[in-house]
This record gives structure tokens, sequence and C-alpha cells, in this order.
């Protein structure tokens, strides 16, 4: 742990409040996902095949604002937009607490979700502004670590809360939120990556297909689509285990939130250790790895739904994403303009966009049909996805090294070091 220090201090400030949001955002999921189903299908009185459509709502807001406003970081500047979509989802979060009923519910997450769209990827963005890119994996790990952290609060927060009311995680989530979109009023300096640094690139390329690269990317767009398969799956496990823990009378609302609290503890001590470790194995390897331990986790869920099934599938889940999570974005980085870095990064979030709609909707529906159902349906698609995204990113890697010319490149210095 004595890596943490040295790494902090050696980031400029608009990274570490980048980092500084992303803790905030973790915080609010862990505080919210995990209890959502829970009071759904409690408080709210929603059926269980139901609760995956509303995911798929607040994902649906991302999916439907990305096209629109997925690259607009790169137009006005990296500060608005961190600004607004954190006081935005913040807001959403808090509305939850007032509102009732099914179709309330699906258009403030629809909403909230259109703010969250511009979220992640501007951070990971502003982050990229500033540090080298071939430090790129290890800050990209450390935005995990930043998260997850804010992943065991978020939980152990929501736990505590759940004992009186699973609608107050709402006022938690987004209160945090809040807070982190009044630090970056506050303190968040732009770091200049936006359109006015190169006013003729973005005035070659205006309408939606300058705001998804995807359309335009080949490369990039194979490379989403093996993201999108394998994250669904992995999905399952954050979706259905609620349900799956709760229905067996393993655990209770709080144990849930303390099981993803302790995930999201193992990802804080172990992500920068395995970071390490993976910058000196291929893609495909971290992509298999990643899948053989996914698969091992559905195989002790559809075996048992025991406590010990549990912990052991959440951490080997958490192991799973600690090798690929760094992994892709570093990917997708790689492959972008510098003028179009945000766009590109908001590209990638609509697969995680896709994931959160699709995963919920169909682990819960299969959920519905059988309690077992998910786990058996996910081993065959993990390892199919496993393999995709291991080729893909590494076809990517290789169109996008170095000729001759520009080896000396940054960008082109950070794919070779990665790979």
């Amino acid at each position: 742990m004595t890596i943490f220090p040295s790494s902090w201090r050696g980031l400029p400030r608009p990274a570490l409040l980048g980092l500084f949001l992303f803790f905030c955002a973790g915080f609010a999921d862990g505080a919210l996902v995990p209890f959502f189903p829970l009071w759904a299908s409690g408080e709210a009185n929603i059926p269980t095949g139901a609760i995956g459509l509303l995911f798929a709502c607040y994902a649906g807001g991302e999916l439907i604002a990305a096209p629109l406003i997925g690259g607009i970081a790169d137009r006005i500047g990296r500060r608005p937009v961190l600004i607004l979509s954190s006081l935005g989802v913040g807001c959403g979060f808090i509305a939850l607490f007032f509102v009732h009923g099914v179709v309330a519910t699906a258009a403030v997450l629809l909403v909230t979700g259109m703010c969250e769209s511009v979220l992640h990827p501007t951070i990971l963005t502003a982050i990229a502004d500033v540090t080298e890119p071939s430090a790129h994996p290890r800050w990209f790990g450390m935005a995990r670590v930043s998260s997850s952290a804010g992943q065991i609060l978020g939980p152990a927060c929501g736990a505590l809360l759940a004992l009186v009311s699973l609608s107050g995680v709402f006022l938690a989530a987004g209160g945090m939120l809040v807070l982190g979109g009044v630090v970056m009023l506050v303190a968040f300096a732009e770091t200049g990556g936006h359109a006015a640094g190169h006013p003729d690139e973005v005035e070659d390329e205006e309408g939606l297909s300058a705001l998804l690269p995807a359309f335009r990317d080949g490369r990039l767009a194979k490379l989403l689509a093996w993201v999108v398969l394998f994250e669904i799956s992995g999905n399952w496990i954050e979706a259905v285990i609620p349900l799956y823990a709760q229905d067996a009378g393993t655990l209770t609302p709080s144990g849930v939130g303390a099981l993803f609290a302790y995930a999201a503890a193992l990802t804080v001590g172990l992500q920068m250790l395995v970071s390490r470790f993976a910058e000196v194995r291929s893609a495909l390897w971290l992509t298999v790895g990643a899948g053989i331990s996914t698969i091992a986790a559905f195989a002790l869920l559809a075996t048992s739904p025991a406590m010990i099934s549990l912990i052991a599938a959440v951490s080997l889940c958490a192991v799973a994403q600690m090798l690929v999570g760094p992994l892709v974005p570093t990917a997708v980085n790689a492959l972008a303009p510098a003028s179009r870095r945000a766009s590109y990064m908001a590209a990638s979030s609509v697969a995680v966009d896709l994931k959160d709609s699709l995963g919920p909707s169909i682990g819960t529906a299969l959920y519905a049909l059988a309690p077992r159902l998910p786990w058996i349906a996910g081993i065959p698609l993990v390892a199919i996805a496993s393999l995709g995204l291991g080729a893909a990113i590494g076809r990517a890697q290789t169109i996008s090294s170095p000729s001759e010319e520009d080896a000396a490149s940054p960008v082109g210095s950070m794919v070779e070091n990665y790979r």
C-alpha cells in the first residue's frame, strides 16, 4: 500500500479531483444499486420480472443522450460537463426518494441517465489530458480503486439506512454526487482538452457522426461489441445476487450491502497489484483469465446460494474486473485522436450503458424463469465473449502500433508498453 502516497502526489490537481469524483460516483452506485431491486420488490411492490426494466430506463437515458451530447466535452470543455453532470445525477437520485409509482420512477431514472451519460467518460478524459500516455493504464487502475473505495462506504451506508427505510439510500447516493459537483465547481480547473485548442478539426466534423466515433471507426465498434457481450453476463452478479440471496434466505438487505462492500474492498486492496502484474501480459491472456474467473463464479452460484458460494463468487468477479477494467479505456484512448478523446471515451461508455440496460433486464428475466438459469446461461456466454474481447483488443493494438516515423510518439509508446 506504500505505492499510493507517491502515486497520488505525482498526479496533477485535475486528475486528483477526477479520482475524487470517481469516489463520489462509486459511493452513489454502492449505496443505490444493491438495494434498488430490494426496494422495488419490497416497498414499491414491483414484480421481479419488471425490475430489470427500471434499470433499463436509467441506462436507456444514457443511450439516448450519448449520441447527442457524448462528445460535448471536446467542444465546451471538461469543467462545465463535470459540474453539470454530477449535479444532475445527484439531484436525480435524490428525486427518487420523493417519487411514487413505476411511471414516475422510470421517468426520473431516464433523465438521470441522460445526465450520467457524460460523467464517467469525461472524468477519464480529464485524467488522460494531464497524465503521461505511458502511465494511463496505471491511472485508470487508480480510478477503479477510487471508485471501489466509494463502493466500500456506499453499501455500508446503505446497509445502515436499509434498517430504517430502503428509500433512504437514494438521499445518501444523491447527496454524495451533489457534493462532488460542488467540489468541481470550486476547485476544478479546465484541462484545456476542448475544442478551443483544435478549431479546425472540430469545424471539419459536426453532427451525430462526430459525437459517436463508433459509427466511423470500425476498430472501435468491434472492440465495444465484445465489451458489451462480456459485461452483460458479468452484470448479472450485481443485479441478480440481491434477489437470489434474499429468496434463498442467505442474506438480509444489510447483508447484501456488506457483501458488495467486501467486493469493493477487495478491489481497493488488489487493483494496483493486479495492474502491475497485467502490464507484462497480453490482452488475450488477461481476458481469458477474466473469463475463467467469471465462469468459476457462475458455477459456484449455480451449485448453491450458500454464504461461502456468494463470497467466493463476488471475489472471483472482482478479480475478473481488475484484469479487464483498465485494459478497455487504455485501448480506446490509444485509438482516439487527441482532439476527439472525450468523444471516443463517450462512445466506449455506450458499451457500459448497454451492459447496464441489457444486463439487469436479461438477468432478472432469466431469474424469474428459474433461480439458477442466469448462472447456467452465463457460462457459455462468458467463454465466447472473453476470447472475442481479447482478440479484438489485440487487433486494435496491432493496428495502432507506431510506424517507424511515429515510433517515438507518446501514444505509440503507450500501446507498445501496455502490450
